[in-house]
């Protein structure tokens, strides 16, 4: 049975994407989403924004920041209130906050935290600050009931999402796993259609697609996308 938690969106900027990133002619804007889980056992915060960079990542993306502390008393919270802090993965956009949280256990996949302190990775003293706690995971874990870290590598190898068992369906907080919900449905259909027996040639898609269909996902929400995958198996919200 699914647990009662809700799910806030938190607006912690934006960064312009060079167009040499973005496989067309122009730069592309893109938000920086973290999320507030509320839960029985406390508050999860799922990202926390875009850090201080050196000079050059500052005008390579010209990063605009929403102060996690406004984004968080809009939602009638403070930092001391937060329980429990997940990345979905180290870059300088997603950690920035987390030094504001010092003392706060910070779950992350093992694999990230070792690639971020090898270095020419992130910003490192966003990762190694002052009162940081981390919780290494290796691989699938559940966090509290109803709440599962689940690794879905390919931006990064040590990427994890965020599925969240609710009463009325399951949520997954995505991250980065996919850059925008469009390509999430696009790999979800390609799986569908390799299901179905389809006949090749076929796209691929990540393996743990499998692991997260398991949960049947109602929605599914992104750190660089205002828009929402909605499944279609579930009356719609």
């Amino acid at each position: 049975m699914g647990m009662n938690m809700t799910v806030r969106r938190l607006d912690l900027g934006y960064f312009i994407r060079p167009s040499s990133e973005t496989g067309g002619p122009q730069p592309r804007v893109e938000p920086v989403l973290a999320y507030l889980v509320r839960h029985d056992q406390g508050l999860l915060l799922f990202d926390t924004g875009i850090g201080n960079a050196d000079p050059e990542t500052e005008a390579h993306y010209r990063p605009q920041r929403r102060p996690l502390q406004g984004a968080l008393a809009a939602a009638g919270v403070t930092l001391a209130d937060i329980s429990v802090v997940v990345n979905c993965h180290l870059h300088f956009d997603h950690c920035g906050g987390n030094p504001l949280l010092a003392g706060k256990p910070i779950l992350v996949q093992d694999v990230e935290l070792a690639t971020a302190r090898r270095g020419d990775y992130t910003i490192e003293e966003l990762v190694d600050f002052p009162g940081a706690v981390y919780e290494e995971l290796t691989g699938e874990t559940e966090v509290w009931p109803g709440v599962r870290i689940i690794p879905t590598p390919g931006h990064t190898q040590g990427h994890q999402s965020l599925v969240l068992r609710r009463a009325d369906g399951t949520v997954v907080l995505a991250g980065q796993a996919h850059d925008f919900a469009s390509q999430f449905a696009s790999d979800h259909l390609a799986r569908q259609v390799v299901l179905q027996g389809a006949e090749p040639p076929l796209p691929s898609y990540p393996h743990w697609l499998e692991r997260l269909a398991d949960f049947d996902p109602r929605r599914v929400l992104f750190a660089h996308d205002c828009s929402v995958w909605e499944g279609t198996s579930r009356q719609q919200a």
